[in-house]
């Protein structure tokens, strides 16, 4: 009885929760003025947290052909990440991945009781197993791969690409505290659990020029980055109209918001901090 009591409290903050996010980013969506050579002037968000539901709607809005398909590593518990406005809201089809199993199973009674065209694996990807990714994926070509695991990200994203994935649409995190001219990222442990790996949180995942140099080798094209420094956006230019990605005022790079509150410091003070850590130049 005492179970089946604090079900029913989970299923109504679920409820709240999800009603909570389609509004708040269908407001924000009306509210906007979007210029299509001015990223910062695209975001909203949904469930993203940092304007990225906004940014890849314009861009999945510009693509020459589409198979309104997500593919998210890092999904969470679907109530904030870069996937779920687009099923939910777009109703896309799509695969959303997470090592968390507590995570999934809320997934389950929320995402999932919205959309019948998405799939919310329990796995912990590594760049040994893409090739189960790859099996449980509907399409190579996804519109939209999304990454965000907070820790090996780089050597994730390798071997997406060396697994035969070719995504019209990547967006990924960056980690501001590296600034925007160092090439490196953590090194490649599968046991990397961010908040443990240094007491400031700060050490993990991958800078911003080495996702530039990372996707410049696979001829993608960076977009620019949000404008609360988390993520950045690349997009296969064959995939859309020249004209559009030309226009494009990037923003080339962004302070973490929530770090640079946190510190009460730029990007170079926190790299301070960390600077004895083992890193790996890209």
């Amino acid at each position: 009885m005492i179970k089946r009591f604090m079900n029913y409290l989970l299923d109504i903050r679920d409820r709240q929760q999800m009603a909570i996010a389609l509004g708040k980013g269908a407001a924000m969506r009306q509210s906007r003025s979007v210029d299509l050579t001015l990223p910062g002037t695209w975001e909203f968000s949904g469930f993203s947290q940092n304007g990225e539901d906004g940014i890849l709607d314009v861009l999945r809005r510009q693509l020459l052909s589409s198979n309104r398909y997500v593919i998210e590593i890092g999904a969470s518990d679907g109530m904030q990440n870069n996937s779920s406005w687009l099923v939910v809201a777009e109703q896309y089809n799509g695969l959303m991945i997470e090592g968390n199993p507590r995570l999934v199973e809320r997934a389950k009674r929320t995402i999932l009781n919205h959309s019948i065209g998405v799939e919310y694996l329990n796995m912990f990807v590594n760049s040994e197993n893409i090739q189960e990714l790859k099996m449980a994926a509907l399409h190579s070509d996804p519109d939209i791969f999304s990454l965000d695991i907070d820790g090996i990200d780089y050597y994730i994203a390798k071997a997406v690409m060396a697994g035969g994935f070719r995504p019209k649409i990547f967006v990924v995190e960056y980690n501001s505290v590296f600034g925007p001219n160092r090439s490196v990222t953590v090194p490649n442990k599968k046991s990397f659990v961010f908040t443990e790996a240094h007491p400031t949180q700060l050490y993990y995942g991958v800078s911003i020029a080495a996702w530039r140099k990372f996707f410049h080798q696979h001829e993608y094209q960076f977009v620019t980055v949000d404008r609360k420094g988390v993520n950045a956006f690349f997009v296969d230019p064959n995939c859309f109209d020249a004209e559009f990605l030309s226009g494009i005022q990037s923003l080339e790079f962004s302070e973490n918001l929530f770090q640079h509150r946190k510190f009460h410091a730029p990007s170079e003070k926190q790299f301070e901090l960390i600077k004895e850590q083992e890193l790996v130049s890209i």
